[in-house]
């Protein structure tokens, strides 16, 4: 009896010394040194981000260690260097692991390792490039205290929380979906209003997005026979997903893991699991519903090709059971939530971001800089109608794409991601980590040398653009040359990559 008591223990011991041998090993090698690079990084973001992050001037924990001096003066100076200086060395590290990758020198378990040296630091951090969940803590706090986060804003539910959010946001009513309040709603029923204790429990429900996305993303690239190291290079690694998704806490980390789990889960003909995550994604966020319509012809395939179906039975069967699946999901998640469907009401509230991120922005923003150097331009009125052009090409194009990507499982992947990046470009308004939604999807298409290139000096770009605050530079010439050059940079070095490349960049 001894002996099996003790196997257990021993057998545990022994794979705890393994994987802590494997990781020795694996930063003694050249392997490692981007995760370490990075690594660095995010400690000095963490550090940085005490005074240049996205937190109030007077924040409690600051005044309690006698830190307070890092929001004003110099040492605001101070704490935005080493942020900034931090953000390099995560892009750097990224460049240099993607030329790895693209050379063949990376693993699976590298990539692997690697998000983990670079998101460990990150959980400790305060909220950086972005206040939003001052906001998920305050709407969960609604909830939680018996009024309907669709129908009134956190200014209707007085609170310590309100302090750090963006004034904008305190009148305005969630955009989010049922299973994303309630998990607000647990934080703050167990940390109450503490903001601190708060962002840190929401940033670790997080993780489940992040670990579904590592998941999927593998599966997806090797069923449609694509660089797996790669793919997750380009859409866990990301500075994007790291920095900003977990850095910046954000509910899209959860809604992309769950979008691509269930995607990846109807590829492999669990198609009952893979519908109801996606939808569970909905009701994080409404934008995983893109992929939905392009899965009802996966599903369709497979009835007609293993099943034997007819072609339009087997349409009529998978949309039907699709449909199904969706109303039962969302019924059980808004009855256990108590809430109606008041957050598609809200989706609107992004009108109130004005940047140049997204097409018809932009070409209001151009036409009013431009036109009016000649004449008066009213510039509200140029927004209003290029907004409403871009929803008219959402409008149009999704269903054009959702037909013309029928044919094959790549073909389907292929049309949510043109969809997502559609939507994205056309909506009245993005913030920079929007672009996660195609990046997550097309990470297992789009694996050329060249494609690799521009999403590496995208990515740079948009995450150089934002400040840590949460503000942007786009009206700052200095700050938009900046950000370019850094872009071009990333490109170069990704473009330019030998085929075998050990050392930086």
């Amino acid at each position: 009896m001894s002996a099996a008591t003790s196997t257990p223990t021993a057998g545990s011991a022994t794979g705890q010394a393994h994987h802590f041998s494997r990781l020795r090993q694996f930063i003694a090698t050249a392997e490692g040194r981007p995760a370490l690079l990075g690594c660095l990084g995010a400690v000095l973001i963490a550090v940085g981000g005490l005074g240049a992050g996205s937190t109030k001037q007077h924040d409690p924990l600051l005044e309690s260690l006698h830190l307070s001096w890092l929001r004003f003066g110099h040492g605001l100076v101070l704490s935005s260097v080493l942020l900034w200086l931090g953000v390099a060395l995560m892009l750097i590290a990224w460049l240099w692991l993607g030329r790895r990758v693209a050379a063949g020198d990376a693993s699976e378990h590298t990539m692997l390792a690697t998000t983990g040296f670079w998101l460990a630091p990150l959980l400790l951090s305060v909220p950086v490039f972005s206040r939003d969940t001052y906001s998920y803590l305050a709407q969960g706090a609604l909830l939680r205290d018996g009024l309907d986060p669709y129908v009134v804003g956190p200014i209707e539910n007085p609170n310590p929380l309100l302090d750090n959010i963006s004034p904008i946001w305190t009148i305005t009513t969630a955009p989010y979906g049922p299973a994303f309040v309630m998990v607000a709603r647990l934080v703050t029923m167990l940390v109450g209003d503490h903001v601190i204790a708060g962002t840190m429990l929401l940033r670790l429900c997080m993780l489940p997005g992040l670990a579904l996305l590592i998941w999927a993303t593998p599966r997806l690239a090797r069923h449609l026979g694509a660089n797996a190291p790669l793919a997750l290079w380009i859409c866990v690694l990301n500075p994007l997903v790291i920095i900003h998704l977990m850095g910046g806490v954000h509910n899209e980390m959860l809604m992309v893991g769950l979008m691509t789990a269930g995607i990846a889960l109807t590829f492999q003909r669990h198609h009952v699991a893979g519908i109801a995550l996606v939808v569970v994604g909905v009701a994080v966020k409404a934008t995983a519903g893109v992929a939905l319509p392009f899965l009802v012809w996966v599903w369709m395939r497979h009835l007609r090709d293993r099943r034997g179906y007819r072609p339009a039975a087997a349409f009529v069967a998978a949309g039907a059971m699709s449909s199904l699946i969706f109303v039962a999901v969302f019924a059980v998640l808004s009855g256990v939530a108590g809430v109606g469907l008041g957050w598609l009401t809200a989706l609107a509230g992004s009108v109130k971001i004005i940047n140049w991120l997204t097409i018809p922005t932009a070409t209001a923003n151009l036409a009013h800089a431009i036109g009016g150097l000649f004449f008066p331009v009213n510039f509200y009125a140029v927004l209003h109608a290029t907004r409403a052009a871009g929803i008219v090409i959402i409008a149009v194009s999704l269903p054009l794409l959702w037909w013309r990507f029928r044919h094959d499982d790549r073909q389907a992947l292929t049309g949510i991601a043109w969809a997502m990046v559609v939507v994205v470009l056309f909506v009245p308004a993005a913030l920079p980590w929007y672009y996660t939604w195609p990046l997550a999807v097309m990470a297992p298409l789009v694996q050329s040398r060249a494609a690799v290139a521009a999403i590496a000096g995208f990515s740079t770009w948009i995450m150089v653009i934002f400040k840590p605050d949460g503000a942007h530079g786009m009206y700052s010439w200095i700050h938009v040359c900046l950000a370019t050059a850094c872009a071009l940079i990333a490109w170069h070095a990704l473009s330019g990559a030998p085929k075998s490349d050990p050392g930086p960049v």
